[in-house]
């Protein structure tokens, strides 16, 4: 089993910086894929960014803006958030792999708004 808390999310305004965090918790070995997911109002969730086997992938809307990053020792996942836009207002989600099965965290809102 394992719980997932995420932190970091706020209102900043179009051009600001935010850094959202996110913990795994649990009887963890060692955690396959973790990644970055959000939701805007009446949209389907979908994917930001996701750190696996050494690997990253962004999607298109967020290269060049958004870093994730990962610490392995820690079960810890951080995405850095720059130049947001008000398009980037959603509830954004930490997602683990972790021995085939998903894990979600609670979501964290990030409004982008002047």
């Amino acid at each position: 089993q394992v719980q997932l808390v995420e932190s970091g999310g706020g209102l900043v305004q179009p051009g600001g910086s935010l850094t959202l965090s996110c913990a795994a918790f649990g009887s963890i070995f060692r955690i396959n894929a973790m990644g970055w997911y959000r939701q805007a109002p009446g949209k389907q969730r979908e994917l930001v960014a996701v750190s696996s086997s050494g690997s990253t992938q962004y999607a298109d809307f967020v290269k060049g803006r958004f870093t994730i990053s990962r610490d392995n020792a820690k079960n810890t996942l951080t995405l850095q958030m720059n130049s947001l836009k008000p398009e980037d207002t959603a509830v954004y989600y930490c997602k683990v792999d972790y021995i085939g099965r998903d894990y979600w965290g609670q979501g964290t809102q990030v409004t982008v708004s002047s």
